[in-house]
C-alpha cells in the first residue's frame, strides 16, 4: 500500500466521531480504516452501504473477490477491490470479523 493511500486512512479516521469500535483501531491492516469512509461503523438500520463491523469475514471476502472480478457490477467497489492483494482482503476482513460494537 503506497504512502497516500496510508494517509488518507488516517486522515479519515481522525476526521470520525468516536466509536466503541475505536479501540482495536490500532491493530487494524492496513487498508482497513478506508473502508469506514463509506461503511457504517455504528449500526444503521437505512444505511444504503452495508456494515462491515461483525461480518462473516469469509462472506467480506467473497464480496471483495466479486466486485474484484466484474462478477457484481458497481460503481466504485471494483476499482477499490483491485487495489488489495488477496491477503489483504484476507486480513482486512478479519478485522472486520472481529470488531464489536
Amino acid at each position: 500500500m503506497n504512502a497516500t493511500r496510508m494517509v488518507t486512512a488516517a486522515a479519515l479516521c481522525l476526521a470520525m466521531p468516536g466509536h466503541a469500535w475505536a479501540a482495536g483501531l490500532a491493530d487494524a491492516p492496513p487498508g482497513a480504516l478506508s473502508c469506514s469512509g463509506c461503511h457504517a461503523t455504528a449500526a444503521k438500520a437505512d444505511a444504503a452501504v452495508p456494515r462491515l463491523i461483525g461480518r462473516n469475514p469469509a462472506d467480506i471476502v467473497a464480496a471483495m473477490q466479486a466486485f474484484k472480478s466484474g462478477q457484481v457490477p458497481s460503481t466504485v467497489m471494483e476499482r477499490i477491490a483491485k487495489g488489495f492483494s488477496d491477503d489483504e482482503v484476507k486480513a482486512i476482513a478479519a478485522w472486520y470479523g472481529a470488531q464489536k460494537d
